[in-house]
């Protein structure tokens, strides 16, 4: 068993695809627009999906915010540099939330990013 993908309901496909492509720097892998069920689906990722989880951004025809809730924490990403990856981040007009630094009680160098729909994005450097 593996970890397929996860699936993020959106406001705006475009404007998603968008800060996952050009700020997170992943890859658009597919899409599929199902008219007659109102939505369409774009997954994005890091590699083939028959090796790598990806993200599955679901965009339901007319519903342009989302209420986040309570129980969603974040997704996490692996970057090699996490300054680098911030800076990118904001100069692809995203936010960062928390910038870079150890996490509390550990040694291990986070920030967390926000994407355009509200949803957080923890960075993790690693070499």
């Amino acid at each position: 068993m593996r970890v397929l993908h996860t699936m993020l309901r959106v406001g705006d496909l475009q404007r998603s695809i968008h800060f996952y492509t050009r700020a997170l720097g992943m890859k658009l892998l597919r899409t599929t627009d199902r008219p007659d069920q109102k939505y369409t689906l774009a997954f994005v990722g890091y590699g083939d999906e028959r090796e790598h989880a990806v993200l599955e951004l679901t965009y339901n025809y007319g519903v342009d915010r989302y209420e986040l809730g309570t129980a969603f924490g974040h997704v996490a990403v692996g970057v090699p540099d996490i300054c680098v990856a911030c800076d990118r981040v904001r100069g692809a007009g995203g936010a960062v939330t928390r910038e870079p630094g150890p996490v509390k009680g550990g040694t291990s160098v986070i920030a967390f990013v926000q994407d355009p729909d509200g949803y957080k994005i923890e960075l993790i450097e690693w070499a």
